[in-house]
């Protein structure tokens, strides 16, 4: 019967440890993707204030 209340008790354990790590998962999903759809307001905001021009990475700097 100890063997059994030993082994319940890490279950136990280990059950409100990942209920832990699950929580704490949670809130970091919640701020990244309150900061996802920042970043997707801003691109969008600056989308429309642009002049339709494309900026490639690959170009070339006017002075060359």
């Amino acid at each position: 019967m100890t063997e059994i209340e030993e082994k319940l008790a890490h279950l136990i354990r280990t059950v409100d440890d990942l209920s832990d790590v699950i929580a704490r998962q949670d809130r970091e999903l919640d701020r990244l993707r309150t900061r996802v759809e920042m970043l997707l307001a801003r691109e969008a905001a600056r989308h429309g204030e642009s002049d339709g021009g494309v900026i490639l990475g690959d170009e070339r700097p006017p002075h060359y």
